[in-house]
């Protein structure tokens, strides 16, 4: 579960903004808490906690805007098309910043891996990176969206097309080709969500 060091009278000023429901904190140690979206804030002396399903919903409002960030995404399928998912983790400096897996429903391969590089470029804008270096392993996705090779199959180029309007909200951004063991976290939040359903 991620922890936010900030000033949390600012914190719940920014939740409260943004529609957060507020209440008090549960324990003397416990400031306040808010739920937001998919997510509980627990503010305690000098930092929030977030918990629930959904973490950057709370994450992307209190996190300082701008910085790099490091984007790895990785799509499964089994069947081709069957049975799909897709999981992403967002990497800073201080570590892991955010991660997310889920199930998509019936898709081949190559779609799980265009949606979760799409997951994963919504959540990098919505945590106010400006700066990413994304990577996955999927050769096929990277050349597509650079534009190395051709997408003939209409599914997805549309797929394309909104990875290519996503990347224009950062200010610079790379797209490589990694091998899948610098990959692991991101194929293994997909697979578990396979797995788990």
């Amino acid at each position: 579960m991620p922890v936010i060091e900030c000033d949390v009278d600012a914190a719940r000023e920014t939740l409260l903004d943004a529609g957060a429901d507020i209440s008090a904190g549960g324990s003397d140690y416990e400031r306040w808490r808010a739920e937001y979206g998919g997510a509980v804030a627990v503010a305690y002396d000098g930092k929030v906690v977030v918990q629930g399903s959904n973490p950057p919903d709370i994450e992307a409002l209190l996190r300082e805007e701008g910085g790099h960030a490091y984007v790895y995404f990785d799509g499964a399928s089994r069947g081709n098309p069957g049975p799909a998912a897709v999981g992403w983790v967002i990497v800073t400096s201080d570590g892991i910043a955010g991660e997310g897996s889920d199930r998509i429903g019936r898709a081949t391969n190559n779609q799980a891996e265009y949606d979760a590089l799409i997951r994963a470029l919504r959540a990098a804008r919505d945590y106010g990176f400006d700066s990413i270096e994304v990577k996955g392993d999927s050769q096929l996705i990277v050349k597509q969206v650079t534009g190395a090779w051709n997408t003939n199959d209409p599914e997805l180029r549309e797929r394309r097309v909104t990875v290519r309007e996503l990347l224009t909200e950062f200010d610079d951004w790379e797209l490589r080709h990694v091998p899948r063991e610098i990959n692991d976290r991101a194929d293994e939040l997909a697979n578990e969500a396979l797995d788990h359903a």
